[in-house]
C-alpha cells in the first residue's frame, strides 16, 4: 500500500530532465544560478535511503579506522525519514553505531516538560532505537541555571572540540533561512549561544509545545562557525513551505538575512530537497532561463503568465517583442507568433472557468474542466478537520448542492484537539441549565458536570493532556458546527460522515503516522458511495500535517480502488485555501463566485464558532479563516482578470488528481 502518494502532485508541470539531468552537460546548465550543489528527489523515501547510506558508508569507514563518527543531528520532522531508515538498516541489516558520537544541534531552554526537549525528541525517534553508548550523546542543557548559561555552551564546544568537530552535519531548514537558530540578521560567524526566539520561531514550535504559551522563550544553538567547521554537510528541506527559503540560499548571495546562505562557501556542503520544496528555483519554476525547454500546456501557460507579469499587459496584448526579449522565443518558432501562442493560451484558461463543477447537464461539455454525464453525480468532499471543506471550497460546495448532485461530506479526523477550555466550559454550562430545567434529578450528568469543570478551571496545568471526556465534548462541539454549516448549506444529515482517522486520535498534537488502518476506513466509505466525483484537500503548507496525512490516506484508498470498474467513471479533484492556494499554471477548473455566494460562503466558515479568535491552532497568520479564505479567492479572481479574462468576485480553485499507473 503506496502511502505518500501527496509527494507526486507536483509533478505533471516539471519534466525530470529539470531535476535530474541526463549528463554533467545539462546539469552545468540547468543549476547555473545556483551556488551549492543541489539534488531534487521525486520521492522523500528515495532521498532519504542515499542520506542514510552516506551516514553509514563514512561511519563504518571510521569504523575500521577504529575512530569514532562524529554526527551532528538538528531536530523537527524533517529528519524522520532518515531516522527511519538508519533504524531499518541496524534492525534487518544488522549496522552497528557502536562507534556514534552525536551532538544535538539546538536544545530550547529552559524546558519544563523534558520530553519535550530537542535532544528528548531526537532519543525517542531515533537514538534510542540503535545501538549507540548514552555516554555518547552531547546537548546542551535545557535545564541549566541562568548563570551558568555561558559556561555550558563553553562545555559544549570543548566537548565538539576534543572530538576535532563534526565528521557530519545533518541539518534542517528553517522558515526564516535559519539554520538551528541561528536567525537572519545574527552573526555568520558566530559560536554556541542563547538566542532570543522571535515570534515566527515560536510559531514553528508550537508544533512539538501544543500552543505559543508552552513555547520556551529562547534556545541554545551551535553557532554557524561550528557547523563550518563539520567536514561534511548536508541540509535537507520537504515540502513547498520550504521553497522560498530553498531559492534564497540555494540561488541568492551569501548574507546574514538567509543564514544557511552560508553554506555555499563549505566546499563539501550540499542541498537534498524533493520537488515541492525545490519549486522556486529556476529550473524547475522558469527553466527557459537556463535551457531549451520540454514545452507542454502547463510549461507553456506558466510562462506566459510570467511573462505578463513581466510586462504588465494581458495575455492577448503580448507582441513579439516581449517574447524575444524575455527569453521566449521558442515558443515564437513553434507557434509561428505571439498572437498564436496568446490565443492558445487564453482559451487554455478560459475552459478552466465554470459555473457547473459537477458538469453541466445537456452541454457541450468539449471544452469544460468536467462532464456533463452522468447527471446527478454522485459526490464526496473529504475534509481533514470539521471546516476545511467550507473553508476552501464552500462555494464550490454550494453549488453541487444547489444544482443537483448527491453531495456527501466525510470529516477525516475530529478537530478535537483545535478546541479552546473556555469553549466546553460554556457548552457543559448550557448542558447542565438544561438538567436543571428538565432533571434535575439527574446525578449522572451533574457528577460529569462537576468533574469536567473542576478539572478545566482548577486542576489542569500547562502541559496536560485533556481528559477523554473533554476530548469527547471538544469533537462534538466541532461535529455540530459542521453539521450547521452543512444546513445552512442545504446538504441532508444523513450525507454528513465523520471517520475519526485513528492516526488523529491521540489528544496531542503530535499525531501517529498513517498507517493501513486509516487508509482502509477511507477506502470503505469511498466503496459505499461509488462516486464520480471526489475532492481532496491538497494544501500541503498546513504547519500542523494533518492535511498532507489525510490527503496520503484518501490517494492511497484511491490507488488502492483504481482498477474497480465504477472506478473509470470517478475523477479526483484537490482544493486548497486554508493555507496557500493553487498557482494559476495548475488550475484545470476555476469556479467563479458571486458577491453574494461569497458571502454565504462566509456565513457557513462562520458557523464554526469555536476556530474564531479563540482558535487554538491559527498558525502565524494573524487573519481569521474566513478572511484568508476570501482575500485568496479575490486574489485567483484578480490574477484572472489581469490576464484579460472576465472579472469575478472570487474564484476557487481545482487540480486534478490522477493515480499513478
Amino acid at each position: 500500500m503506496k502511502l505518500n502518494l501527496s509527494s507526486n502532485i507536483t509533478l505533471e508541470r516539471v519534466p525530470q530532465k529539470y531535476y535530474k539531468p541526463d549528463n554533467d552537460f545539462d546539469k552545468f546548465t540547468l543549476t547555473r544560478f545556483e551556488k551549492i550543489p543541489t539534488l531534487i528527489y521525486d520521492d522523500i523515501n528515495r532521498a532519504a535511503k542515499k542520506i542514510a547510506n552516506e551516514i553509514v558508508r563514512i561511519m563504518q569507514q571510521k569504523q575500521q579506522e577504529g575512530k569514532p563518527f562524529v554526527l551532528g543531528l538538528s531536530g523537527g520532522a524533517s529528519p524522520q525519514y532518515i531516522f527511519e531508515e538508519l533504524i531499518r538498516m541496524h534492525d534487518e541489516e544488522n549496522v552497528s553505531f557502536n562507534n556514534l558520537v552525536v551532538f544535538n544541534t539546538f536544545e530550547y531552554y529552559p524546558v519544563v516538560d523534558h520530553s519535550l526537549s530537542n535532544l528528548e525528541l531526537l532519543k525517542e525517534g531515533f537514538l534510542n532505537k540503535i545501538d549507540l553508548d548514552p555516554a555518547n550523546i552531547y546537548s546542551p542543557d535545557a535545564t541549566v541555571e541562568k548563570d551558568f548559561i555561558v559556561e555550558d555552551c563553553e562545555k559544549y564546544e570543548k566537548d565538539l572540540h576534543k572530538y576535532g568537530g563534526l565528521d557530519y552535519l545533518l541539518l534542517g531548514l528553517g522558515s526564516k533561512g535559519n539554520i538551528g537558530f541561528n536567525m537572519p540578521g545574527g552573526n555568520l560567524h558566530s559560536s554556541t549561544r542563547l538566542v532570543m526566539l522571535d515570534g515566527d520561531s515560536r510559531q514553528d514550535a508550537i508544533s512539538t509545545f501544543g500552543s505559543l504559551e508552552k513555547v520556551p522563550p529562547s534556545a541554545i544553538t551551535m553557532g554557524i562557525s561550528n557547523m563550518m567547521e563539520s567536514k561534511v554537510i548536508t541540509l535537507i528541506a520537504w515540502g513547498e513551505q520550504k521553497a522560498p527559503s530553498i531559492k534564497e540560499m540555494v540561488e541568492g548571495q551569501i548574507t546574514e538575512s538567509v543564514p544557511a546562505s552560508v553554506l555555499q562557501s563549505h566546499e563539501e556542503a550540499k542541498v537534498i530537497t524533493d520537488i515541492s520544496a525545490a519549486t522556486q528555483l529556476t529550473r524547475i519554476s522558469y527553466p527557459w532561463l537556463v535551457t531549451s525547454c520540454e514545452w507542454n500546456n502547463k510549461l507553456i501557460r506558466r510562462a506566459i503568465v510570467w511573462l505578463c507579469e513581466k510586462v504588465n499587459k494581458p495575455i492577448l496584448k503580448l507582441t513579439n517583442k516581449d517574447y524575444n526579449d524575455y527569453g521566449l522565443s521558442e515558443l515564437l518558432t513553434i507557434y509561428g507568433s505571439a498572437y498564436n501562442v496568446n490565443i492558445k493560451i487564453f482559451n487554455d484558461l478560459q475552459h478552466t472557468i465554470t459555473g457547473w463543477p459537477g458538469g453541466k447537464p445537456d452541454a457541450d461539455d468539449t471544452y469544460r474542466p468536467e462532464r456533463a454525464k452522468p447527471y446527478p453525480k454522485r459526490v464526496i468532499i473529504f475534509s481533514p478537520h470539521p471546516d476545511d471543506d467550507v473553508i476552501s471550497m464552500g462555494g464550490t460546495f454550494q453549488r453541487l448542492v444547489s444544482q443537483g448532485h448527491e453531495v456527501h461530506v466525510a470529516y477525516q479526523t475530529s478537530g478535537n484537539i483545535a478546541v479552546g477550555d473556555e469553549e466546553v466550559i460554556r457548552y457543559i454550562s448550557v448542558i447542565n441549565s438544561i438538567r436543571k430545567k428538565f432533571d434535575p434529578t439527574n446525578t449522572t450528568i451533574l457528577e460529569k458536570y462537576n468533574q469536567i469543570r473542576n478539572y478545566l478551571m482548577h486542576q489542569k496545568k500547562k502541559d496536560d493532556t485533556d481528559t477523554p471526556d473533554v476530548l469527547f465534548i471538544k469533537g462534538r462541539i466541532r461535529r455540530e458546527e459542521a453539521r450547521t454549516a452543512d444546513r445552512y448549506i442545504g446538504l441532508p444529515e444523513e450525507n454528513v460522515h465523520f471517520l475519526d482517522l485513528p492516526f488523529y486520535e491521540t489528544g496531542k498534537v503530535k499525531k501517529n503516522p498513517i498507517s493501513e488502518a486509516d487508509v482502509n476506513i477511507v477506502k470503505d466509505f469511498i466503496e459505499t458511495i461509488k462516486p464520480h466525483q471526489i475532492y481532496v484537500a491538497g494544501d500541503l503548507a498546513d504547519p500542523h500535517g494533518t492535511h498532507k496525512v489525510c490527503l496520503d490516506a484518501a490517494l492511497a484508498a484511491v490507488d488502492v480502488l483504481k482498477t474497480e470498474p465504477w472506478y473509470k467513471d470517478c475523477r479526483v479533484w484537490m482544493y486548497r485555501g486554508a493555507w496557500m492556494e493553487w498557482e494559476i499554471d495548475h488550475i484545470e477548473m476555476a469556479v467563479p463566485l458571486s458577491p453574494e455566494e461569497l458571502r454565504q460562503k462566509r456565513n457557513a466558515i462562520l458557523k464554526h464558532q469555536s476556530q474564531m479568535e479563540s482558535a487554538p491552532f491559527l498558525g502565524d497568520d494573524e487573519r481569521l479563516f474566513w478572511q484568508r479564505s476570501e482575500e485568496r479567492n479575490k486574489a485567483t479572481a484578480d490574477m484572472y482578470c489581469k490576464l484579460g479574462l472576465a472579472s469575478y468576485e472570487a474564484i476557487e480553485a481545482f487540480v486534478e488528481y490522477k493515480p499513478i499507473k
